[in-house]
């Protein structure tokens, strides 16, 4: 008995944290009071100096939007092993094990049992850390987002300003106006950030060469996916949503689609094909030989996008020139 106890597995510490906007609430497993912080730097710098004499093996928080940022860097200058999941994975998880949290009576939603569900996800689903990227890849992937939420409130001003009252369209006006002057200084920001890194130099232009892809959708599949050009191009697809996924149940067999990814990625791929199909001939006769096959026109401008993939993923990784011909295979 004892021999079987002395050889028996030694359970690691896990740690789940809800992030919100004012708090960090934090769950251990398989044991382990729950605690918060404050959401802010003071905290995540608290965090780190009571988890690092834990020795966590694993701590897992939820990707929201922006508010995860300062408690990641923290925890990643740290030294611990973080990982940020997408909030889908975690809600289905949760209901695959919602009958215990019903057994157990635990039908409430605050920050803490967010908390306790993430250290349960990430000791039965183990997700792989990530790095945290370098400083001048986060600037610039925060500048990628920054625009992009420009080009949104622009657009809509645009289409506001067609519709106004004569009362407030000088007022719209101006807000246009703003804004294109922030989207031109945006842009400049852009370009320092590039030249100013001999990597983002050397890498910009192997993505531009490419049918489609300009300075905006170089810098957005840079920024926003480090990874582009590592590792396998399985893993890559599936992190920008392009990986179609089975939808099956016993005979029954549904349709394959994609979802998730990263947005803006996936965004930016979207344009570098609609443009390639325009202007490239290789690309235009794939579209169109697409097309005559009764593939609808966003199936077709999809598999487009899985066409050029591979291509940019493995001249980044080659650092190869660029060659048409591929697209013909």
């Amino acid at each position: 008995m004892e021999t079987q106890e002395r050889d028996a597995p030694v359970a690691r510490l896990v740690v789940g944290i809800a992030v919100s906007k004012a708090a960090l609430d934090v769950a251990q497993r398989p044991n382990g009071e729950p605690w918060r912080v404050a959401n802010e730097e003071a905290g995540s710098t608290e965090l780190g100096d009571r988890l690092r004499p834990l020795g966590p093996e694993l701590i897992v928080l939820e990707a929201s939007g922006g508010l995860e940022r300062l408690v990641v860097a923290a925890l990643a200058l740290a030294g611990l092993p973080v990982a940020g999941v997408n909030p889908r994975q975690v809600r289905d998880f949760a209901k695959a094990t919602g009958r215990l949290a019903k057994a157990t009576g635990r039908l409430a939603k605050t920050d803490a049992v967010d908390a306790a569900a993430l250290a349960h996800f990430a000791e039965a689903i183990r997700p792989q850390p990530r790095p945290l990227p370098d400083a001048q890849s986060q600037a610039l992937a925060a500048l990628v987002e920054r625009r992009h939420q420009l080009v949104g409130m622009l657009r809509a001003e645009k289409k506001r300003l067609r519709q106004a009252l004569p009362a407030v369209r000088p007022q719209i006006a101006a807000h246009r106006a703003w804004l294109e002057q922030a989207l031109r200084e945006e842009d400049g920001e852009w370009d320092q950030l590039l030249h100013a890194s001999p990597l983002w130099r050397e890498r910009d232009p192997l993505l531009r060469r490419g049918p489609g892809v300009g300075p905006t959708v170089s810098l957005t599949l840079l920024a926003p996916l480090p990874e582009l050009g590592q590792g396998a191009v399985k893993h890559v697809a599936t992190l920008v949503g392009l990986a179609p996924l089975n939808r099956d149940s016993g005979a029954w067999r549904g349709t394959r689609s994609i979802w998730g990814g990263r947005r803006q990625v996936r965004a930016a791929l979207s344009m570098a094909a609609l443009v390639g199909v325009r202007h490239n001939p290789t690309l235009r006769a794939f579209y169109e030989r697409l097309l005559a096959h009764g593939k609808p026109q966003k199936v077709a401008l999809t598999a487009c996008m899985h066409k050029l993939l591979p291509i940019l993923h493995a001249r980044l990784r080659d650092r190869t020139p660029w060659q048409p011909a591929l697209l013909a295979t």
